[in-house]
């Protein structure tokens, strides 16, 4: 469905390689479509749903895991400390740096409403349970609309060409500050959940140092 620009600001597939595709210059958006969850791991989220879990870090990986560890595996949730303990390392590889923001959290809002991009250079996301971000591909989006802070409506050109990354999908977003001439920054948005009382978590990975392919 959405094979209609011959310059795709995309890369889908179900091996982790792809996300490393996000360094190619017209490419904005990685997903890596991983295989369903164990049931441990959906076990764990549920419980960590059910409890309004959040957790926050920052700093080196060596800390972030350190944390990782007393927070979820001394607190019978072992299946989601690997889960993000990969994605940490494998994200970091990717960026070349050693420096992070980690978020690990229920949400229970819409977050972002409105199609946005971000402030930053490459951003992780991984909504372990529950609905996934939705994107734009680069024909869908109305760039005029967008940088005047237009409504949705205006943003999106065609709304059968909204895409969401699945559940349990690791995407990388290329954001404003990624230090290459000539990027734009994906278009995306949180998906509606408030209205229906869904909940979701969700793995936010960031960086604190700033890229440098100089």
């Amino acid at each position: 469905m959405i094979e209609k620009s011959k310059t795709k600001n995309w890369r889908i597939d179900q091996s982790s390689e792809v996300l490393h595709e996000i360094h190619t210059q017209e490419v904005n958006i990685a997903i890596w479509e991983r295989k369903n969850a164990s049931l441990s791991t959906k076990d764990e989220s549920i419980a960590l749903i059910e409890n309004n879990y959040t957790l926050r870090s920052a700093g080196s990986s060596e800390i972030i895991c350190s944390i990782l560890n007393q927070e979820l595996s001394s607190k019978e949730y072992p299946s989601i400390n690997v889960t993000v303990t990969e994605l940490l390392m494998m994200y970091k590889d990717i960026t070349g740096i050693d420096n992070f923001r980690l978020l690990l959290t229920t949400v229970n809002s819409n977050m972002c409403r409105r199609f946005h991009t971000d402030v930053n250079d490459i951003r992780l996301l991984c909504t372990l349970m529950g609905q996934g971000t939705l994107w734009l591909p680069e024909h869908n989006v109305n760039r005029e609309a967008l940088n005047t802070q237009k409504d949705n409506e205006d943003i999106v050109i065609d709304s059968n060409y909204i895409m969401q990354v699945p559940e349990n999908g690791v995407v990388l977003l290329k954001g404003a500050l990624y230090p290459k001439a000539g990027t734009r920054a994906i278009v995306h948005r949180s998906p509606t959940i408030e209205e229906s009382g869904e909940k979701r978590l969700l793995l936010r990975i960031d960086t604190k140092d700033d890229l440098n392919f100089g």
